[in-house]
């Protein structure tokens, strides 16, 4: 698919879908005991609706990267359940873009929050990155 340079803008859309498998479970990831769907992982669907939402709109060389998240998890998912996680851009404001971000699953909404990220030039960020791994 071909990406659509510096067309950011508010209203863009990502969704993720998937359905709860016991590696996504709170006991796989160690964030809790029980076979449910643990807040990490959907942390982790959230960030990629995000990434989803804006991913055609960056150019070759433009990437972001996650830098805070508020989250409510409201509500548990077993174990065999379809979630989907969306977010929405709602606002871009230079190198800053924030998200509405909220999961449903087949009973509940069961998160909701929001979550910033930074555009960030790959070949500047791979730089730093190699800067850092050299100490």
């Amino acid at each position: 698919m071909k990406r659509r340079e510096n067309a950011l803008q508010t209203g863009l859309h990502g969704q993720i879908s998937f359905v709860v498998n016991d590696a996504h479970t709170a006991r796989y990831m160690g964030s809790g005991s029980r076979d449910v769907l643990a807040t990490p992982m959907l942390v982790a669907f959230l960030e990629a609706a995000a990434q989803k939402a804006i991913a055609l709109h960056l150019s070759e060389n433009q990437q972001t990267v996650g830098v805070h998240l508020e989250l409510t998890h409201d509500a548990a998912t077993p174990l065999g359940m379809r979630v989907t996680a969306q977010a929405e851009l709602i606002s871009v404001d230079g190198r800053t873009l924030v998200f509405h971000i909220s999961a449903h699953d087949e009973m509940d909404k069961i998160a909701s929050g929001t979550h910033r990220r930074t555009l960030a030039q790959t070949t500047s960020l791979d730089r730093m990155l190699q800067k850092k791994h050299k100490k």
